[in-house]
């Protein structure tokens, strides 16, 4: 019967019973699960460490790890998705900590192949501006900015992953994207904005 479990009937689990599910050998229910987090921690790797193949090794770290102690996983744990934001975090740090001489100059950007060469490199510009102004606020901003605007994280979410109230993080938030205002609006001319 566990065979027969539809892959629709899956994706309506909770993460806690698709995790029991993969435990218990039920087909499909470790990609359900693969498919439901992957893009999300993906993309807190990425903002985090602005590497993509770096994000991409984290991610796939933090899978296994999900994997590894799915078995001993105990209903009353915190969230999944909270757990691996930990984790994701964790390996963050370590992977930043290996590379330090390298520079946000160093890291390239992905290149869009429909946009001409002088989009391309303004876009590149404003990325890099972005990345370096977020690299600049105080950690706690960043980790809130980030995870509002770039990975779309609602804000009661993020003071869960934080362990802040609601209302602590909607003041990170405000006060990152001041800062950020602050910093981009100093170089409007550099990154193609002048007649804007």
């Amino acid at each position: 019967m566990k065979s027969l479990m539809q892959f629709n009937e899956l994706s309506g689990m909770s993460d806690h019973a698709l995790l029991e599910a993969y435990v218990n050998g039920i087909p499909g229910a470790s990609k359900v699960l693969t498919d439901r987090f992957m893009p999300k921690i993906f993309a807190q790797a990425f903002h985090r460490i602005l590497n993509e193949a770096d994000a991409d090794d984290i991610t796939q770290e933090a899978m296994l790890r999900l994997w590894r102690i799915a078995p001993n996983w105990e209903q009353g744990n915190a969230k999944i998705s909270t757990w691996l934001y930990k984790i994701v975090n964790n390996l963050c740090v370590d992977r930043m900590r290996q590379r330090k001489t390298e520079h946000l100059e160093a890291v390239s950007e992905p290149i869009d192949n429909r946009q001409n060469v002088t989009d391309s490199i303004l876009n590149k510009s404003r990325a890099n501006a972005l990345y370096s102004a977020l690299a600049r606020l105080p950690v706690r901003q960043r980790e809130a900015v980030s995870m509002r605007h770039l990975e779309g994280i609602s804000n009661p979410e993020i003071a869960e992953k934080l362990e802040l109230s609601i209302r602590a993080v909607e003041s990170l938030i405000a006060r990152g994207k001041r800062t950020l205002s602050e910093t981009l609006q100093s170089q409007k001319s550099e990154i193609g904005y002048q007649n804007d």
